[in-house]
């Protein structure tokens, strides 16, 4: 008889967690948007994202530098969200162009030579939603970074155009798909 009572005594505690979460599964359930843990806020019927090539404009070019801003771009999207990559007609599209890859020194000595050289990357960006017009945008994004005047720009260009491309790549995931 106490198996029995202990039973009933679960199955009503269960049936009370379910009147009270059911609310919440509906409305959650409900929802238009489709969150991630990336912060990225994107409309369910949004599946595919197409991404060109950012080619380099620069006046200074580096040979890899549009190839690797594009790859970032692409990896980035594809692992913080659901969307299939494809070539053209995305729901959503990004393209754009690296207009600015310069160094320029800084922090300047009393004998007048830099302590400091920055390294910066601009690239223009034109995000579309096919969904939502509100949300398309035409903007520009620049990041850089300061590295010692006494390290030489090629033994360290490598790590600072990583490093700076991952910003880029951030400051547009955010503004493209977080919505905050």
């Amino acid at each position: 008889m106490r198996n029995t009572f202990t039973t009933g005594k679960h199955r009503q505690s269960a049936i009370f967690v379910l009147i009270l979460l059911w609310p919440l599964l509906w409305v959650t359930g409900s929802c238009r948007m489709s969150y991630s843990f990336t912060g990225a806020s994107i409309s369910p019927e949004v599946k595919t994202i197409a991404i060109d090539n950012f080619p380099n404009k620069a006046m200074l070019v580096v040979p890899t530098l549009s190839r690797n801003f594009t790859d970032a771009l692409q990896a980035y999207f594809t692992s913080q969200t659901n969307l299939i990559l494809v070539d053209r007609n995305g729901d959503l599209h990004l393209e754009g162009s690296i207009k600015g890859y310069a160094v320029q020194p800084q922090a300047i000595s009393g004998n007048e030579v830099a302590q400091l050289n920055r390294l910066t990357i601009t690239v223009d960006v034109k995000f579309t939603n096919k969904f939502n017009e509100k949300q398309n945008f035409e903007s520009t994004f620049s990041r850089y970074i300061d590295y010692p005047s006494s390290q030489n720009l090629i033994s360290v260009q490598d790590d600072l155009i990583q490093e700076i491309n991952e910003q880029l790549v951030q400051d547009i995931f955010n503004k493209a798909v977080v919505n905050w």
